[in-house]
């Protein structure tokens, strides 16, 4: 592909505006041949960066709240475990 420092250097050549009009359609045709999904009809919505950045924050609020939701599950299973423990500690005492 054209660099875009060759477009300029051709477009500034360039004798005529049939020309340059010639130049900017060939950069086109070869930018649309490079990403074949910027001229998809059936592709409507290209991500931007807004739309990568706002997925990006939607993502880390539900990898918060399953964070959260994890350590409560983990505090709770914690505390059943050392009430199982001590309970069977206090038995094993209390057959001596």
């Amino acid at each position: 592909m054209t660099s875009v420092v060759e477009l300029y250097e051709q477009l500034a050549s360039a004798p005529d505006d049939k020309t340059r009009a010639r130049l900017i359609a060939e950069a086109f045709e070869r930018m649309e041949e490079r990403y074949p999904e910027v001229k998809d009809p059936e592709v409507k919505d290209l991500a931007t960066q807004t739309h990568l950045r706002e997925t990006e924050l939607r993502l880390q609020k539900e990898i918060e709240q399953l964070r959260s939701s994890v350590l409560r599950w983990l505090v709770g299973l914690l505390a059943g475990q050392t009430a199982v423990i001590l309970a069977a500690i206090f038995a094993i005492v209390r057959m001596q």
